[in-house]
């Protein structure tokens, strides 16, 4: 598995984030964070803290990331993503991704 999958399953390599800081693009930023807030029920999500390189690769972090259930989770269980643990298919931690990002659990088990 790429490094660029997330714990989540999420293709960081075509995440909107990524691509902003990639390419420091400040319309994608704002554009992603409108979306991200609405999407995620998240008002703490803001242009500038759209700055994120992956997950699982050294560089800049969303700092929501940091709150994130489902890296803690994979951390505290020792895994690399959430496709090495017996419980995908019923947790709901990680249910909101697999059931909204296309190719996310394929990407958990590829």
């Amino acid at each position: 598995m790429k490094n660029l999958i997330a714990c989540c399953g999420i293709d960081c390599e075509f995440c909107d984030a990524r691509i902003a800081t990639v390419n420091n693009d400040n319309k994608l930023r704002e554009k992603t964070a409108k979306q991200w807030r609405e999407m995620y029920n998240a008002p703490s999500i803001t242009t500038e803290s759209i700055n994120c390189m992956g997950c699982r690769i050294d560089g800049a972090k969303i700092a929501h990331c940091y709150e994130c259930e489902i890296i803690k989770c994979v951390k505290t269980k020792g895994f690399n993503t959430c496709g090495e643990c017996q419980e995908l298919e019923t947790c709901q931690i990680v249910g909101f991704v697999l059931q909204h990002v296309p190719g996310a659990k394929e990407n958990l088990l590829s």
